[in-house]
């Protein structure tokens, strides 16, 4: 059953439940601010918004050096003990699904914490990824939930471009929301209950490690934020899921030769 929402509730939602994943404190948007909530309409972005077919990577500024998923995967996320299967599609969102397979086989998300559940007062979202709420960390929780991974070798945040493929298209969109493309077609890959998408700032292109699952259907995020997969079993435990409850462990169990680094 799709959730009904006035605009007014849609905004403030997306906005104190989605807008800070991946940002840095430079990036990081206010959720007081009363401008925010029109955010995915007056963002400008450098970057100019593409498509870029499965066969190249070049057309976004920093884009082949990027993992890639050329296929799908199966990750396994362990959760208060029970796990949870995901889908990840590489098909139809090849840098996004790469991008969260490559840091599940670095182990970036084991430890991390859920630092945000929405289900007041309808069911919205679980958001976790933050690696600033790894087990051991100095970082306060107040902190949790405006960070994103950081490289190893270039000891730089990585930063993935918002990534969406209309129904029906060969290739994603990148760089700018369907709205701000003036795309009127769907997504390849929708807000349904089950779906993982990628949390990112008001800038289109400032996703990291943080995503969430979708506790309902979400048809107003659809165009607005990149969903990749989808969990095939264990939504159950997702539902269950509290504020502060921690990853156990991520795996990859199917598909990671599909993993393409560097290409």
């Amino acid at each position: 059953m799709r959730l009904k929402v006035s605009q007014f509730f849609v905004a403030l939602v997306i906005v104190g439940a989605l807008m800070l994943g991946g940002c840095s404190t430079q990036q990081a948007s206010s959720t007081t601010s009363q401008t925010s909530t029109t955010a995915e309409t007056t963002t400008k972005t450098t970057t100019e918004a593409t498509t870029v077919s499965n066969n190249t990577n070049e057309s976004v500024p920093g884009m082949k050096d990027l993992p890639r998923l050329e296929g799908k995967a199966t990750v396994v996320m362990t959760v208060n003990g029970s796990p949870i299967t995901i889908e990840v599609d590489g098909t139809n969102a090849p840098i996004t699904a790469g991008n969260f397979v490559d840091l599940v086989q670095k182990g970036v998300y084991d430890g991390l914490v859920f630092h945000r559940v929405v289900r007041d007062p309808q069911p919205f979202v679980v958001q976790g990824g933050d690696p600033q709420s790894k087990e051991g960390s100095n970082v306060p929780a107040s902190r949790w939930g405006t960070g994103g991974y950081i490289d190893a070798v270039s000891k730089k945040e990585r930063y993935i471009p918002l990534e969406i493929k209309p129904e029906g298209e060969a290739s994603p969109l990148y760089s700018k929301t369907f709205e701000q493309a003036r795309i009127t077609k769907a997504p390849q890959l929708r807000h349904k209950q089950g779906a993982i998408a990628m949390a990112r700032s008001q800038n289109p292109d400032s996703a990291s490690s943080q995503f969430y699952f979708a506790l309902a259907d979400l048809g107003f995020l659809d165009g607005n934020y990149a969903v990749f997969g989808y969990v095939t079993d264990g939504f159950d435990v997702v539902n269950k899921i509290q504020q502060g409850d921690r990853i156990t462990s991520a795996k990859v169990t199917q598909g990671g030769e599909n993993l393409k680094v560097g290409q």
